[in-house]
């Protein structure tokens, strides 16, 4: 009795193994490789044959001619995109708050004749760790140190942020914001 049950449970083990294990994730992989090449590739840049970065995820940026991206909390370094994940820090956490204090007063430090508000995707990690993009704030905030540093026009750094700016998604989700990568791209082959 009882082989008469396994026999059948172990063929439709192999079976549904074979199916959603191998063949279900082959033909998911073709689709992708046929009708979204880029993407399914990992939405790589590359710049003279060089790949400089991925548009999906963030990467560190602390020279004061490039505008820096949200932080990231992963370990064991920063942007692991092995180890996606936020830092769990409670907003009353003495420790987040010091660390937003410290990181207030480097981008202070950084751009000593910047009174404005610093906008808080700068001082806050993300809640992956790799988000690729800062808000339109963000951008702005920077824009006149990395115009300062690179000696460019202000008005040319800001219709850089314009230009590079992304909408919601399918026009109604999240909020507009701005790829550090690409922004940073952009402003390396400005004159």
């Amino acid at each position: 009795m009882m082989r008469a049950q396994l026999y059948p449970a172990a063929m439709l083990t192999i079976a549904l193994t074979i199916l959603t294990g191998l063949i279900y994730p082959l033909a998911i992989t073709g689709v992708a490789q046929v009708l979204f090449p880029h993407r399914a590739n990992g939405s790589l840049i590359v710049e003279h044959g060089r790949v400089v970065g991925s548009s999906l995820i963030g990467q560190p940026f602390d020279d004061p001619k490039y505008f820096w991206g949200r932080l990231s909390a992963t370990s064991p370094f920063a942007y692991n995109a092995a180890a996606s994940s936020g830092s769990n820090l409670a907003p009353t956490n003495q420790a987040l708050i010091d660390a937003v204090k410290q990181r207030v007063a480097a981008l202070r430090e950084a751009d000593p004749g910047n009174t404005a508000p610093v906008p808080v995707d700068l001082v806050t990690t993300s809640g992956s760790g790799l988000d690729p993009h800062i808000s339109i704030a963000a951008a702005l905030y920077q824009a006149p140190r990395v115009a300062r540093v690179r000696k460019l026009p202000p008005e040319t750094v800001r219709r850089l942020v314009q230009q590079h700016t992304e909408g919601r998604q399918f026009g109604v989700l999240g909020e507009p914001r701005v790829n550090v990568l690409e922004l940073n791209r952009a402003v390396d082959q400005a004159r």
